[in-house]
């Protein structure tokens, strides 16, 4: 525990964070600076001390204070000594439900990173727990919502611009520096992601729920690793020479990977990770073209909902460039929408260039008129504005939100779900039911 802690000013909303990695930045040095004046930490827990230390050295700096640390295994007793009003879960995905389900019985309101958990038994433990704390609630912090072309599209089609949507096709491009980052990381072990099509897609599939406001029936999908892992590298001629473990150790065969991370080049990742990894021996570095990668790169969806419209759907995670193309069908016209998005490594730098905009386009195709180019309210920072204006709505005054972008944990249930019956289809080739998945209220 830290010897020397904040003072806690009264009429602040107080959080606790559990999981001090490279995400839990985003929320902290917001807490730390923009929204100090509403908002404070009172303490951190991580499996990891070193990433804890570098958490508060960050905190110091931003003016905060340190705060108290505990290990992950006394989570509860960080909760009952620094009775948080809501706890912040950035830990890897598996153990979402662990932490949220304990923060709800322990009396804390939860904000949790996406996705709210890795399958349907997990899930079901966190409807259970919200059910049984009925005074408490869950936010899924889904930021893609809030990105200003996201959230035009959304007022286009509740507008009833090209009448009844009727169908969708959404194709979403993960490029060969953030989409390899996947295949570096934790992630690339399915049993703590739950693969792409739950920890990534979650964030596509909510905003096809958002956009058109219904929920997902039936499921097929197809997918497969094609591009990443040792096989494939064979399989493409690349010599034994050139493999490695991780790049820190690679030597010169690393050092002549394009896919290599060094951590060393990277000050905050060295932090996090180089540095941090004697206590858990967690390599932030491995080869994208290792063994021991159990997820998919390349996946295909096909979702009919509740309203009838039907989407198709593809993540490829080693594509040229990233970003995404969206189309609507409707009964009145087409709207189609571009938006590539400039390459990062998760916390690589900094963060509001993660995500941050290139350039995006919206054309409204109306039947027997002309196109008509959509105007878009200026946006900067990560995730194509949308960070700033979640933080705001998290952190901010309390205000009214017309479009209704604050997700719960019913959202959060809804979008994965879709990647949960996904991944059921690709195992066992037939189309998957997803109230046979899990019922949700």
């Amino acid at each position: 525990m830290a010897d020397i802690v904040a003072p806690v000013r009264t009429g602040r909303k107080k959080y606790a964070i559990v999981g001090t990695g490279g995400r839990a930045i985003f929320y902290y040095t917001a807490i730390a600076t923009d929204f100090a004046a509403t908002s404070c930490i009172v303490g951190l827990c991580d499996t990891n001390q070193t990433r804890m230390n570098y958490a508060n050295g960050r905190l110091t700096a931003l003016g905060h204070g340190a705060v108290p640390t505990f290990a992950a295994a006394d989570f509860a007793r960080m909760v009952r000594e620094t009775v948080p009003d809501e706890v912040i879960v950035t830990t890897i995905d598996r153990t979402h439900d662990q932490y949220i389900a304990g923060a709800l019985d322990l009396g804390c309101s939860v904000v949790t990173e996406k996705p709210m958990t890795i399958d349907a038994a997990r899930c079901r433990a966190i409807l259970d727990a919200v059910e049984r704390n009925p005074g408490r609630r869950v936010r899924v912090t889904f930021n893609y919502r809030y990105a200003p072309h996201n959230t035009r599209v959304y007022e286009l089609l509740r507008s009833g611009a090209i009448g009844t949507v009727t169908s969708v096709h959404f194709e979403w491009m993960l490029d060969t520096s953030h989409g390899a980052d996947y295949f570096r990381r934790w992630h690339r072990d399915r049993r703590n992601s739950g693969g792409l099509l739950v920890h990534k897609s979650t964030h596509h599939f909510d905003l096809v729920n958002f956009w058109l406001r219904t929920r997902p029936r039936t499921i097929y999908a197809q997918g497969d690793l094609r591009f990443y892992g040792r096989e494939n590298a064979e399989g493409r001629g690349v010599p034994p020479s050139a493999f490695y473990a991780r790049a820190r150790d690679g030597g010169e065969a690393a050092r002549a990977d394009p896919f290599a991370l060094h951590l060393a080049d990277h000050p905050q990742l060295r932090a996090l990770y180089l540095d941090a990894e004697h206590e858990d021996a967690y390599y932030r570095d491995q080869s994208v073209f290792g063994d021991g990668v159990s997820i998919e790169d390349t996946m295909s969806v096909l979702v009919r909902y509740r309203s009838g419209a039907v989407l198709t759907y593809s993540l490829t995670a080693y594509a040229p460039w990233e970003g995404f193309r969206v189309s609507f069908n409707g009964t009145a016209g087409r709207l189609e929408m571009e938006v590539v998005e400039k390459s990062y490594v998760n916390s690589g730098g900094e963060q509001a260039a993660e995500g941050s905009l290139e350039r995006r386009s919206i054309v409204l195709r109306r039947m027997f008129e002309k196109p008509q180019d959509i105007e878009i309210s200026e946006a900067t920072g990560a995730h194509g504005g949308g960070d700033a204006v979640l933080l705001n709505d998290l952190f901010g005054e309390p205000t009214t939100d017309e479009h209704m972008r604050a997700a719960s944990h019913i959202d959060g249930a809804l979008s994965i779900l879709t990647g949960i019956a996904a991944n059921k289809s690709m195992a066992t080739g037939q189309v998957v039911n997803v109230d046979d998945v899990l019922k949700i209220p």
